[in-house]
């Protein structure tokens, strides 16, 4: 059937009618659901006018899956749309944009070709259609043949329906989920030098509505493996900025003395929304880098999930944000729980905001009873470049534990440190060009991280661009 459209504003359908997402749910995952978890008779019409364009798109998908659409349809029955009054998550984020243009949702057979990869492992969506995967690692959710790699991916998404943190942007993604990218590395294989390149491409359709789409990538490093992760959200085929709607959702699953090197980078169209989930779990002993770097989209909005599940684990985060444009919005919100002794984690997000750019970083991390002798780090520091431009910051600590070592710090600043202008001036050189020199050295000091040179010498190119051009502005 044809997929109804979406209004702008909320519509004045009685809440007493048949809630449209109970017609589509199927039978049997129905019937799986016990009777204490029965949703409310309280609905959002535009949520589930979302939801149910969502489920019209997916004419068939995974068995796997019904667990998690299933559990996602449930709760969006009882969940309502956002708002800065109404959610304390999106107090200082404004995504009224969401709701400025009506939605739409990819063709199941994508136009352009798939972009190319410098690297033999990688995977590719096309506005969140699932085109081509290489490497012996690497399938579709449908494509696992039966066995353990099939068996645990089976049990994660299974878990995933119990995720009690998520929101309604993992929950359109789960039900409009068409397939999941899996990336299984076997216990002791190590891929480190060798990353999977997973390249999500958008381009809109042009016709004025927001595109969305919703990829999903699962990632399972099993005991004692190593494996690196790429992942770039970009634009292909539009010349003057296509507007979409891109909700990708990623799970990364460490078992014990696995470690994950993860490097993001989001630079999409300026007319484009991006809601994006990062859900990572850390058994006993292993390791999770992470490095992201936003420079795109209109309104960009990160969750970012982790929870330490054994001892001796450890938690490196970078994160850089650069807002150029007007109106632009970015928004980190972090949540890293630790539960077990001996943990360590270090947490640090810089940001430049510029013209009338809105900032937003929530970083939460919370020590528990037993997370004895954690060591755990968290600095923001933001640059206003524009007497227009907001940054809100939000950092904080929730410690149970007595035994551990945990700092934090935050600052905000309009203007450079005056030391280090002297020492330019000092040397020749301009108030002007010492600025620009100390803008680009902020942000390339997290873009640096990048292990993997072409992504990071892109990544900084593009950053150099955007800021000459606001500079300009």
């Amino acid at each position: 059937m044809s997929s109804p459209s979406l209004c702008a504003a909320t519509c004045s359908t009685s809440l007493r009618l048949p809630p449209p997402i109970l017609r589509f749910r199927r039978p049997g995952a129905l019937a799986s659901v016990p009777a204490a978890r029965s949703a409310p008779a309280v609905s959002d019409d535009l949520v589930l006018r979302i939801a149910e364009q969502l489920e019209d798109s997916v004419a068939a998908s995974s068995p796997l899956l019904d667990p998690l659409r299933s559990a996602s349809a449930l709760s969006l029955l009882s969940t309502r749309w956002p708002t800065r009054r109404s959610n304390e998550a999106f107090r200082f984020t404004d995504i009224s944009y969401l709701r400025s243009l009506p939605i739409s949702l990819p063709s199941q057979a994508p136009a352009l070709a798939a972009p190319s990869s410098p690297y033999p492992s990688y995977i590719h969506f096309s506005d969140g259609v699932l085109t081509s995967t290489s490497g012996v690692h690497v399938s579709a959710l449908a494509d696992l043949p039966p066995g353990p790699a099939r068996d645990r991916a089976a049990a994660v998404l299974a878990a995933s329906a119990e995720f009690a943190d998520k929101d309604l942007f993992y929950d359109f993604n789960a039900i409009g989920a068409k397939d999941v990218a899996v990336v299984h590395v076997p216990e002791g294989v190590s891929m480190a030098d060798d990353p999977v390149h997973i390249m999500f491409s958008y381009s809109g359709n042009g016709d004025g509505s927001m595109v969305m789409s919703n990829p999903r990538v699962l990632v399972l490093a099993e005991k004692g493996a190593e494996v690196a992760i790429v992942e770039e959200h970009f634009e292909v085929g539009q010349e003057d900025g296509g507007c979409y709607w891109a909700n990708p959702v990623m799970e990364i699953i460490l078992e014990e003395d696995a470690k994950v090197v993860h490097s993001y980078v989001q630079r999409q169209s300026f007319e484009a929304a991006h809601t994006k989930w990062t859900v990572i779990q850390q058994s006993k002993s292993s390791k999770y880098e992470f490095v992201e770097v936003s420079i795109g989209a209109r309104l960009n909005r990160h969750n970012l999930h982790i929870q330490q599940l054994g001892p001796e684990t450890d938690t490196q985060l970078s994160a850089f944000h650069f807002l150029s444009q007007d109106k632009q919005i970015h928004d980190l919100h972090s949540k890293l729980i630790l539960d077990h002794p001996r943990g360590l984690s270090n947490q640090l997000h810089k940001c430049i905001a510029s013209s009338t750019g809105n900032a937003i970083f929530d970083g939460n991390i919370k020590v528990n009873r037993y997370a004895q002798q954690t060591d755990a780090g968290q600095e923001t520091r933001c640059l206003l470049l524009s007497p227009k431009a907001l940054i809100n910051v939000k950092p904080n600590l929730q410690i149970i534990a007595d035994d551990v070592k945990c700092t934090h710090g935050a600052a905000i600043s309009g203007e450079h440190d005056p030391n280090a202008l002297y020492f330019f001036q000092a040397r020749g050189i301009d108030v002007k060009t010492a600025a620009d020199a100390l803008n680009f050295a902020f942000g390339a000091h997290v873009i640096n991280k990048i292990p993997f040179k072409p992504i990071e010498k892109n990544a900084l190119a593009q950053f150099k661009e955007l800021l000459a051009s606001s500079r300009q502005e």
